[in-house]
């Protein structure tokens, strides 16, 4: 699997397990997706794709380096998906 197919997989992973947030993204710990049985699964090695997904600016969290035990309350936050550009424009026509 390619870094761009397990950033995906991350991204639906976070979703599952995550609560959605009233903007749009997601929210989870460290600890429920290190301690998840299907991702345990899924990936080799957890904490590289989240540190890919992070330099791609898919999500965000606190520190460069989870660690099992130690970070397991750091939240990390999937950021809401940008509007398509036709219902942005729309968007912006109703707010105006």
């Amino acid at each position: 699997m390619n870094v761009e197919e397990e950033v995906g997989r991350l991204k639906e992973e976070i979703q599952r397990l995550g609560k959605v947030q009233p903007d749009g993204s997601y929210k989870v710990t460290f600890g429920v997706l290190f301690n998840d049985d299907r991702c345990a699964n899924i990936f080799e090695a957890l904490v590289g794709t989240l540190r890919a997904a992070k330099k791609r600016k898919f999500l965000t969290y606190d520190g460069e380096l989870l660690l099992q035990g130690v970070h397991d309350n750091v939240e990390i936050i999937l950021k809401a998906a940008p509007l398509p550009a036709s219902e942005a424009a729309t968007d912006s026509v109703v707010k105006n």
